[in-house]
């Protein structure tokens, strides 16, 4: 046997047994916390099962899927569905609808929570600070019917106290959820007193973390609260404020449907109409299963590329992203 290959026998040698020794050290340590890897188990099994697993049926986007014939007897039409989708009228309104109602809630209810949590951060009085955390974050365990219902009875042209408000200022009565250019606000400033005290908790949270040595040298320098709030309590709250805008960024496109769907009427769908709306009276309703699965795997990937590009941008500007 040659010294070359008599190097390459030790060498594969070597490999295996650093692997063998790799395997038995993994083995001890998953014995070892047996316990902490099955509640590891558990919500992997959960993503696998409820999220993965799903995926295979994505690929009736680009069949003529039957439920008769299952899906891999369906026909493959390959981007049919999605051409149809983006030469459909309905294609720029749902994607107008939808941008506009998401970029109006991340806009306006992003900073929302923020400015409550570093407002509650400065109250000194410790029973009123619990008073105003209990009453902003109660509207947050409101189901979704429950909230549609108190905003249409709310708005109500002839029961609602709102249209009593503007009777008594000398107005006409308004028909809020019958104007299609007051959907977008109504649906987003009901989700921010809704959400606005749930959110201010995460932010409470990080602000618990900032470092008390930071106010007490701020306190001997003299700085007034307002300049604390600017150079300690923002700068400490900015890692999960720019995790949690990466995670809204990302999912841009999915306004929801529940409440949107509840909300909608006659007179406000060319305003209110989203994709998920649209996917859902297509592929349901309509039994246009194809279509409405290339409608929403396209919904999907804007997301995903939205998601990418943000986390990339935040990865650069700052020390904070996803990954």
């Amino acid at each position: 046997m040659s010294s070359t290959e008599v190097l390459k026998t030790t060498q594969s040698e070597h490999v295996i047994s650093s692997r063998s020794l790799f395997l038995r050290e993994r083995g001890r340590r998953v014995k070892r916390h047996w316990q902490l890897y099955l509640l590891v188990l558990l919500p992997l099994a959960y993503i696998v099962i409820f999220k993965y697993i799903p995926m295979y049926g994505a690929q009736i986007a680009f069949r003529d899927f039957s439920p008769v014939k299952g899906i891999m007897g369906s026909e493959l039409v390959g981007f049919k569905n999605f051409s149809t989708f983006f030469s459909s009228p309905n294609f720029w309104m749902l994607i107008k609808n939808t941008l506009v109602i998401s970029v109006y809630s991340l806009l306006v209810g992003f900073p929302a929570p923020i400015i409550l949590a570093l407002a509650l951060n400065e109250i000194r009085n410790a029973r009123f600070k619990k008073w105003v955390q209990m009453v902003t974050f109660a509207p947050y365990f409101i189901s979704t019917i429950v909230m549609v219902s108190m905003i249409i009875l709310f708005l109500s042209p002839r029961l609602g106290f709102v249209d009593h408000i503007v009777k008594s200022l000398g107005l006409e009565s308004i028909n809020f959820m019958g104007i299609p250019q007051y959907f977008s606000s109504i649906f987003v400033w009901s989700n921010i007193w809704q959400g606005i005290g749930y959110g201010a908790v995460i932010y409470l949270a990080a602000l618990a973390g900032v470092n008390p040595d930071l106010y007490e040298a701020a306190r001997v320098d003299g700085a007034s609260r307002f300049q604390k709030v600017i150079h300690i309590d923002i700068p400490g709250i900015m890692p999960a404020a720019i995790i949690l805008l990466i995670l809204n960024v990302g999912q841009i496109m999915n306004v929801g449907f529940e409440k949107i769907y509840l909300m909608q009427n006659s007179l406000n769908t060319s305003t209110s109409e989203v994709i998920s709306t649209y996917v859902y009276k297509i592929g349901l309703l309509g039994a246009n299963f194809s279509f409405s699965a290339a409608v929403d795997l396209f919904n999907s990937v804007i997301n995903l590329v939205l998601l990418l590009a943000v986390n990339y941008l935040a990865r650069r500007i700052s020390d904070s992203s996803l990954w």
